[in-house]
């Protein structure tokens, strides 16, 4: 009798199984071999940054089965307590060219892999010094590839390139990855003489990858923030692709004198200009570079600047073979806030009265979503010059309004009183609203004050980062991921600068030398450690494109990695990376501070599949097919962001519907 009940337990069990197996649509099912296929040829997959693939094989409606189909690891991680004195951040994107992936390492190694197996065919260690302190840590977003026209074949035909964390571009083979011979000095071109004297080996990086334009390549820059005012030339510089000679330069200098101004002993080119550390943009047909700047350092007092900073936290469309400014856009003026424009312009086509339009999309740390037409630089929705709020610090002079384009809106809130404060328990809230009292704060655009604390909100970690956005052309959808997140940030008088240092230990205080005050910045958390504003504190958004309307917003990320106790709870969360879109409606995207790689509905904004990985994916996605006998696969770099503090790791994890080829 006992064991025939067992049966029937064991019959029902089984048949609850098989219901739920049904209603799940049971397994992948036979995958379609049918449709596009597809390489990933640049940072962007397109020079024009869309981050767009018309891959198809993987859909909203078997993305779900997706597994790991490899994994590689690089060994180039560091949490900056050992031999390496800079932590990591794995921000990599891979590109796929002539059957083979490639992708820079945060040592600056460059890595070529077989992409169906993961199988290593060659590595190139450029052996920089990893003992330096580099500003930015050590980060490598990108290479790029250029195929040499003049060449039928040999050596070098298809080049790699890679820039480096102590600021060299170096050109390899990339059959061999071996350095071409031919270009620059034994295959590279030191980025560094000619920008002035640096104070310590990292003070002048470069981070993003270069762009390519016709037969040269053009590199930026990141400098040190608020450290002094004759900092390194912010200059862009462009080189022949074979030969890795210097075809201009262009040193973000404005178009007029500048009293007192500072210059490059060498070269003429002007210190402490805007730097441009983001990726570029490229129009191809059009012979257009488009560069975002930064802000001159330092960040938060521009008493001195005179004007230096005319191209700064702007968008500049640059002649791609001479490097003349065609026209310029500054989304913020006289900039104090850090909103140095941080992501690569992504460039897109949109349809008026059944007209194409040529639209270059420049997203920015304040979650504002400025759109031009290409050629001319007109706004494609109108930005209107609002009143902002002025600075009582004694030499400072702000800008009496600031740019807001009317659509589309803000993707993150701008305005933060006392009443919002957030907290988990009823004590941390009221302890983040005495602090949001103590501040002063009128709005975004609030100057730094000197001696109290001023709110800023967004803060200069973004709204939008180095990720950018997506655009799916068919469908006229812009995909954006933003964080919202809250800093406080005080003047004070550079007397004051070592003692407050000494007596805030992990606080961010930096001296602003050559201005009359020190820099004191750190992001408003409770007594828990938590954020005072209230979440989301990372959303992803689709945006028409045609009306400049917000279609969804949803919550991007839950605090299991970053909670004391591993609670998915979906909160939203802060996020470093950018989205891939593909044409069969799906958006993936790592970036958030949980460790997972996500696939949404386009559509909707349903979230539809996670993918664990084995460290934070603070990264952008990209994704290949070979061949129309092979499947599509969907890459990520795993390997955390040291100052982010989320898992660091080494991985390069590739994701792919199971069944054989």
């Amino acid at each position: 009798m006992k064991s025939k009940r067992s049966l029937l337990l064991v019959v029902a069990l089984l048949s609850v199984v098989l219901i739920l197996a049904v209603l799940r649509g049971g397994g992948p099912g036979p995958i379609d071999y049918s449709g596009p296929v597809a390489n990933w040829l640049d940072y962007g997959n397109s020079r024009g940054g869309d981050r767009f693939s018309p891959l198809t094989q993987i859909t909203p409606d078997n993305v779900r089965h997706l597994e790991i189909a490899w994994v590689y690891h690089t060994g180039d991680v560091s949490d900056g307590r050992g031999d390496v004195e800079s932590t990591t951040a794995f921000e990599a994107t891979p590109i796929l060219v002539d059957g083979t992936l490639f992708f820079c390492t945060p040592f600056n190694r460059v890595v070529a892999l077989d992409p169906e197996t993961g199988a290593e065919r060659w590595t190139y260690d450029p052996e920089i010094d990893l003992s330096g302190g580099y500003a930015n840590q050590l980060v490598c977003r990108g290479v790029v590839t250029w195929l040499d026209s003049d060449r039928d074949e040999g050596s070098c035909r298809r080049r790699i390139f890679t820039v480096t964390n102590d600021a060299r571009l170096i050109a390899l083979d990339a059959g061999t990855g071996t350095p071409c011979e031919d270009f620059g000095e034994a295959g590279q071109v030191d980025l560094n003489p000619g920008v002035g004297e640096q104070l310590w080996l990292g003070e002048y990086q470069v981070t993003s990858p270069p762009a390519v334009a016709g037969d040269i390549v053009i590199v930026g820059s990141a400098v040190a923030d608020n450290v002094r005012t004759d900092a390194p030339s912010g200059v862009v510089r462009a080189y022949d692709a074979r030969s890795g000679e210097l075809v201009w330069g262009w040193d973000l200098a404005p178009p007029f004198d500048v009293p007192n101004a500072q210059f490059a002993a060498e070269t003429g080119y002007m210190l402490s200009t805007p730097n441009v550390w983001a990726p570029f943009a490229v129009d191809e047909e059009r012979g257009i570079v488009f560069v975002p700047t930064g802000n001159p350092t330092p960040d938060y007092y521009g008493g001195h600047r005179n004007g230096i900073d005319y191209y700064g936290s702007s968008i500049v469309a640059l002649r791609a073979s001479t490097g003349e400014v065609l026209w310029h856009y500054q989304t913020v003026h006289h900039d104090l806030w850090d909103f140095d424009v941080p992501a690569q312009p992504t460039l897109a086509t949109i349809v008026r009265d059944g007209v194409e339009i040529p639209i270059v999309i420049q997203a920015t740390k304040m979650g504002l979503l400025f759109m031009f037409h290409r050629e001319t630089g007109e706004p494609i929705f109108e930005i209107e010059e609002r009143p902002v709020p002025q600075s009582s610090v004694p030499g400072e002079q702000t800008s009496p309004t600031q740019p807001f384009p009317v659509k589309p809106p803000p993707l993150v809130p701008h305005e933060l009183a006392p009443e919002d404060a957030w907290g988990l328990t009823p004590f941390d809230k009221k302890g983040c609203k005495e602090k949001l009292e103590s501040l002063y704060f009128e709005g975004i655009y609030t100057p730094p004050r000197l001696g109290q604390g001023t709110l800023m909100y967004p803060g200069n970690a973004g709204g939008s980062n180095w990720g950018g956005v997506a655009v799916d052309p068919d469908r006229q959808l812009l995909i954006a991921n933003v964080m919202d997140m809250a800093w406080v940030v005080s003047l004070l008088p550079s007397e004051e600068f070592e003692e407050a240092r000494r007596a805030n230990p992990g606080v961010e205080i930096s001296p602003q030398r050559g201005t009359p005050y020190a820099m004191r910045r750190e992001m408003l958390m409770s007594d828990w450690d938590l954020p005072c504003n209230p979440p989301p504190w990372g959303t992803l958004s689709a945006v028409e494109l045609g009306t400049g309307d917000i279609r969804w917003q949803v919550k991007l990320g839950t605090i299991r990695d970053v909670a004391p106790v591993p609670i998915p709870w979906k909160l939203g969360v802060p996020n470093l990376g950018g989205p891939l879109v593909t044409a069969s409606g799906l958006i993936f995207i790592g970036a958030t501070m949980d460790d997972y790689i996500r696939a949404f509905d386009i559509e909707t904004g349903k979230e539809l599949w996670k993918g664990r990985l084995p460290a934070g994916g603070q990264a952008t996605p990209m994704t290949y097919r070979l061949s129309e006998t092979g499947k599509q696969y969907v890459v990520i770099a795993a390997g955390g962001h040291g100052r982010a503090g989320t898992t660091l790791g080494d991985a390069i994890v590739v994701f792919a519907l199971p069944g054989e080829e």
